[in-house]
């Protein structure tokens, strides 16, 4: 295993349970995308940042801090620096993460018992973890207001309210040799015993309002299970949505604590990462792009200056890695194997799924020595595809020199999900560095 090594400053291990339990407690307000954002907006907002609005003016001072939402599900915050830009500086992450999303008209009625709930896959599942937990439902409702006008509110029924029943073994007792779930006949949560229940009434009831005032939902299923320290010595965390909300928090934390000296510090927070990227508020947008030329216009640069700027610029795309696998080992490349703990993942693909490049890699080298936090290296099985994340689709709209990043975990897209207590702390204190250059 090759690991490299730096002289890491060792964070305080009070101040590490209160960045652990800060993320706990994020992920508990974030069951989606949705509810991130503004979860992240709270956090901006009661540290002094502005919001800003994609429809109003832009009046941006020195030392400024800044904020602006799209979809209600992405935000990109900034701060400028007191001086004349040198550059922009520049974070990406995403706020979704795979589950059930609900469809529309979704109760079906079985066997005039049950009430069930018609869903689809989000994103790439590891279907059997959702299997027998407590679950809920989360997200956004669409209303008409006394004013007659389309008014959006989030909704979260914070209560065990669904589950996903398994099928007994003595019904299928070839189950632990291998069984392939059938999301549309294996995977639908039981929602009620009354035949007559219907989630809309549900949600009118929760809202006060009369049924026809909903005009629409966008509900995700999601699992209830909080965050946990685990582990002989209490090294890891297990958690759901870890991928990516690690990475939200760490860079959200990052820039609360960062005072940028020469550089702009910009963070983006996509949604729908999991499903493509290609929305209107995804990293395949034009949303990172049309407030990099509201900043410049704002701040009275011209195109060729923009330019300039971008040229001096520099972007991190931070997304979790996948840690060396205790049970199967052989999963893991021969030579770059991330282990929990192990500090800060630089991800590499050859075939360019990830952005990093030879100049890329040194430029986070340089970064976690001067921060003072481990680093350490992933690339793919060359006979293992792998996926892909927000680098290269970020860098296709905004062209600047990009390298991936992560926080080593297990189980990716798993109903929880495993990762190394110290990373998270180790994360923000790259962020922070990065953000007051």
């Amino acid at each position: 295993m090759i690991v490299q090594a730096t002289v890491m400053v060792k964070g305080d291990q009070a101040l590490i349970n209160r960045e652990i339990s800060d993320l706990f407690a994020f992920i508990e307000e974030s069951p989606t995308a949705f509810h991130a954002v503004e979860s992240v907006r709270r956090r901006l907002l009661h540290a002094g940042f502005t919001e800003l609005l994609e429809g109003g003016e832009w009046d941006l001072q020195p030392c400024g801090r800044y904020f602006v939402k799209r979809n209600g599900s992405s935000l990109i915050s900034f701060i400028l620096p007191d001086g004349e830009v040198r550059g922009f500086h520049m974070a990406a992450s995403h706020t979704d993460s795979p589950a059930f999303k609900i469809k529309s008209c979704p109760e079906i009625r079985a066997e005039n018992i049950y009430v069930k709930l018609n869903t689809e896959k989000y994103g790439g599942m590891i279907l059997s973890t959702w299997l027998d937990r407590p679950l809920s439902i989360a997200g956004r409702v669409f209303c008409e207001g006394e004013d007659g006008r389309i008014c959006s509110r989030l909704i979260n029924f914070d209560r065990d309210l669904l589950v996903i029943p398994n099928l007994a073994i003595h019904m299928n007792p070839e189950l632990n040799k291998g069984f392939s779930y059938n999301p549309q006949v294996d995977m639908l949560p039981v929602f009620s015993d009354k035949i007559e229940s219907t989630l809309r009434g549900l949600i009118a009831k929760e809202f006060s309002l009369p049924n026809d005032k909903i005009l629409s939902e966008e509900l995700f299923v999601y699992v209830r299970q909080g965050g946990c320290v685990i582990g002989e010595k209490g090294q890891w965390i297990l958690a759901p949505r870890l991928d990516d909300l690690q990475c939200v928090y760490a860079s959200m934390e990052g820039m609360l604590l960062a005072e940028p000296k020469e550089y702009l510090a910009l963070s983006a927070f996509f949604d729908n990462e999991e499903v493509g990227s290609s929305t209107r508020q995804g990293a395949d947008s034009t949303f990172l792009d049309d407030v990099i030329q509201r900043i410049c216009a704002a701040i009275s640069l011209t195109g060729t200056e923009q330019k300039h700027l971008l040229s001096r610029s520099f972007l991190i795309s931070a997304d979790n890695a996948h840690a060396l696998h205790p049970n199967h080992p052989e999963k893991a490349d021969i030579t770059n194997r991330p282990v929990l703990n192990g500090g800060i993942v630089i991800k590499q693909h050859g075939s360019q799924k990830y952005t990093t490049d030879g100049y890329s890699h040194a430029v986070l080298v340089k970064l976690c020595k001067e921060a003072g936090v481990e680093y350490q290296t992933y690339c793919n099985r060359s006979d293992i595809l792998g996926g892909s994340t927000l680098g290269n689709i970020s860098a296709a709209h905004v062209s600047v020199p990009a390298a991936d990043i992560g926080f080593a975990q297990l189980a990716m897209h798993s109903a929880v999900e495993t990762a190394g207590r110290e990373d998270v702390w180790q994360g923000v204190r790259l962020f922070q560095t990065y953000w007051s250059k």
